[in-house]
């Protein structure tokens, strides 16, 4: 270990402290970290009494509680015994009861089992047996969500020492030093290999898709590298002019079960530097079942390719088929070949669509899927296989985002960890999309109308890339944020670029907006209407408004003029945002709800319940307290917060006083109700909306974390604050820290702290605390006695 000249020294105390009797030893580590053979290795040559506190087992060899945990502990170290804590100890909520076990003459120590995701992933999905039944093919997805949250223990927790073990030699060495404590010894404090008190914590599996960690190696015999992959998965490649087309070899060996020995591994190891570039694969649209004519479906791919590769630099484009006879993947290699489109950026591919890294080592983030208007699996080709390869979860997934499409849609559906495909191929995102239909026994047939079929096929490839682009953009975007911290070095995939990679990302691009739950929400009340052609995208934003747009989901990037275009409206601009504070945005399709409703509030009366030429009023779907209500600007290309300035104030100050009169309307039906006003500093939703929302917080909607203190911390601007600061600064304070959102849960009125939503409603609902001083003593609130606010 590290820092220490004798770290494993029994004998110092540390600090010259008197040596503590008694010890509780806290052992940090996902499933499958090795904390219980941990536990026994030094229990079996230990020459002082141990105990053993599983959680798992505590109820006569049943999973049991945490008090029951705390209780065994407490008695052990009663009867003159040192206790080991097997429970995972994730987070520092877990532990802090567990450290106060600690007193004058008890220590406290934290083990940490900070092992490779991959391999305590694939030591949790091949053991049998297990104590908590945490086994197979769901311990992978447990494992990588509990990761996720995963806080390193600190000294400020109230602990003497924490070793830290990141491979298998670490934990010989720390079983080693705690095998060779005396009855009454106690080892030195502080904290021990730890690699860099600065380094993020290890993130789950799908973080592990880039490269293999030179620790890996070390980390036992159950991680296996890219070196063990033979020859033969290695796809033939065979130049054509200008693009190739790589042949997948056949395998008679079965590797699509999530228990192969590699599977598993397979998955998380980074191939050849090729392979970390931003790749799309997609079958050819219409062509098959929908018997679109294949000279024109061709031209259109490649038109459709050249147009979208001009835009953007490091990434590719795949078109795959199952044959090597395939006569569109001929047509289309000819004729990439005449218009000179670069080989690394657009080839052809031979080869099953839901194996292209099993059995071709060929990794590929993002596919698509040639759908039905339903977005039901079945039929048969690209759609069933799809379907099949992925599991339930896919359908469940899509049926989250999407009820229905229409032809020349795509709609993207981040693929859940647990889905097979996402765990053995690395699939992060599967892009339904919906091409013309020429064939008369199948729906929308287009009766061999090729004006209207090609057109629909080149908007079906334009959004279906648009929705690539949002993909990898929002990676960008996180990457980026990442390289400003220190972490990484990555460039930019736009246009004029060069260089490749950013990491994959399988969670970031579900949780870019900050309604986590909400925003999955299925689209009611807008039926599917193949007739009228009428282009839908369902996705739901946070505040749980369908919406429809007239082509793709996604925004354009306009190199020309630097600025974001919407491909529903290429003539309207969404604004950047200069101010330092915030970064720019774009705003995907699940985001523009607010934003359609604003601008065309006489289309959605059934939800309006005020309207103006300035602003209009409507209640939040997903109200987070007993009353929440909306007031909408309507003025284009104000987003959010950052883009008020002066020439606004009239309008801010339009929207405060129809918040004030909604407030004092509720007043009158219920007296006890307590309204603040105010707005999100960087709002899920695009088109700047004030929330007007009583203090009860009683509502089913409020689940979270995210939800609780997006209205409760710094994130939450006053309005009356923020027109004042308007009126001096010309601009309003926002602040762009998502560690706000993070924050433990605390009451707003008496700031104690909860462990979880559930807990702080029942503490809510009976806390009679006066508001913070705050809001009182500056007039932000509105209540029966007051009904003013500022």
């Amino acid at each position: 270990m590290e820092n220490d000249p004798n770290p494993h020294d029994p004998s110092s105390a540390g600090g010259g402290e008197e040596a503590k009797k008694g010890l509780v030893v806290l052992l940090v580590g996902a499933p499958g970290s090795g904390k219980s053979t941990f536990c026994n290795d030094v229990m079996a040559a230990a020459r002082r009494p141990w105990v053993r506190v599983c959680q798992d087992t505590i109820a006569n060899g049943k999973q049991g509680t945490k008090p029951q945990c705390l209780m065994s502990a407490a008695a052990a170290l009663k009867d003159g015994k040192s206790v080991f804590i097997d429970r995972c100890n994730l987070e520092q909520e877990q532990r802090a009861d567990f450290v106060k076990l600690g007193e004058a003459q008890v220590a406290v120590d934290a083990v940490v089992l900070d092992l490779p995701a991959r391999l305590c992933i694939s030591r949790s999905v091949k053991r049998t047996g297990h104590e908590g039944k945490l086994q197979g093919g769901k311990a992978a997805a447990v494992v990588n969500r509990m990761l996720q949250k995963k806080e390193l223990p600190k000294l400020s927790e109230g602990f003497s020492r924490i070793t830290f073990c990141h491979s298998e030699n670490d934990v010989k060495e720390a079983v080693k030093a705690y095998n060779n404590l005396g009855p009454s010894g106690n080892l030195s404090a502080g904290v021990f290999g730890q690699k860099n008190k600065d380094d993020k914590v290890q993130l789950g599996i799908m973080r592990f898709l880039k490269k293999v960690d030179k620790q890996d190696q070390d980390a036992g015999k159950d991680i296996t590298s890219d070196q063990n992959l033979t020859q033969a998965n290695v796809p033939r490649q065979d130049s054509i002019g200008n693009t190739f087309t790589a042949e997948l070899e056949n395998k008679t060996e079965d590797q699509g079960s999530l228990n192969d020995e590699n599977s598993s591994d397979r998955s998380f190891v980074g191939g050849s530097s090729c392979n970390d570039v931003h790749t799309l694969a997609f079958p050819s649209i219409s062509t098959s079942d929908f018997q679109f004519d294949l000279e024109k479906a061709s031209d259109i791919i490649v038109d459709s390719v050249s147009d979208f590769l001009n835009k953007f630099d490091s990434v590719r484009l795949v078109l795959v088929d199952l044959s090597d006879k395939s006569k569109i993947l001929s047509l289309v290699r000819k004729k990439a070949a005449q218009k000179n489109i670069e080989s690394n950026k657009f080839f052809t591919f031979v080869g099953d669509i839901t194996q292209l890294y099993t059995k071709g080592n060929f990794r590929c983030n993002v596919i698509a899927n040639a759908t039905n208007w339903r977005l039901k699996p079945g039929g048969g080709g690209v759609n069933a296989a799809i379907y099949r390869a992925a599991g339930d979860s896919l359908e469940i997934a899509t049926k989250e985002r999407a009820e229905t499409l229409s032809p020349g849609n795509s709609v993207v559906v981040p693929l859940p960890s647990s889905s097979p495909l996402h765990l053995r191929e690395g699939v992060t995102h599967v892009i339904h999309v919906l091409g013309p239909n020429m064939n008369p026994q199948r729906p929308n047939y287009l009766k061999n109308d090729y004006v209207e079929g090609c057109k629909i096929l080149h908007d079906a490839y334009s959004s279906l890339f648009e929705n690539f682009a949002s993909i990898f953009k929002c990676q960008m975007r996180n990457e980026s944020k990442r390289s400003s911290s220190g972490i990484s070095n990555s460039q930019n995939p736009l246009k004029g670029t060069t260089g490749t990679c950013f990491s994959h990302s399988d969670q970031k691009i579900k949780r870019e907006g900050w309604y986590d739950s909400e925003r999955n929400k299925k689209c009611k009340g807008f039926p599917f209407n193949a007739a009228a052609k009428e282009k839908i995208s369902t996705p739901h934003g946070g505040h749980g408004y369908a919406h429809s747009e007239t082509h793709s989901d996604v925004l354009n990037w306009d190199e020309n003029s630097s600025n974001l275009t919407s491909s529903s409206n290429p003539g309207l601009e969404v604004k950047e945002k200069n101010c330092a504070e915030v970064s720019k945005r774009t705003w995907n399709a699940w985001a523009q709800a607010l934003h359609v409703i604003a601008l065309n509030p006489e289309k959605h009366k059934d939800v309006v319940m005020e309207m103006s030429d300035d602003f209009v009023v409507l209640n939040d779907l997903y109200p987070k307290a007993k009353k929440h209500v909306l007031v909408l600007s309507r003025l284009h290309g104000l987003d959010c917060l950052v883009d008020v300035h002066k020439e606004h104030l009239p309008l801010l100050k339009r929207m405060h006083s129809a918040g004030l009169k909604w407030a004092k309307m509720f007043l009158c039906e219920d007296s006890s109700l307590i309204f603040r006003l105010g707005y999100h500093s960087v709002p899920s939703m695009r088109q700047l909306h004030l929330h007007v929302i009583s203090q009860d917080f009683d509502s089913a909607h409020l689940k979270n974390k995210k939800h609780w203190n997006s209205f409760n911390t710094l994130f939450f601007r006053d309005s009356a604050d923020a027109i004042k600061e308007i009126e001096k600064h010309g601009v309003a304070t926002v602040i762009e820290d998502e560690s706000l959102l993070k924050m433990e849960l605390r009451c707003h009125r008496c700031r104690s702290a909860h462990p979880n939503i559930p807990r702080l409603k029942s503490h809510i609902a009976n806390c009679k605390a006066p508001l913070p001083t705050h809001l009182l003593h500056n007039g932000l609130l509105v209540s029966a006695a007051s009904k003013s606010v500022g």
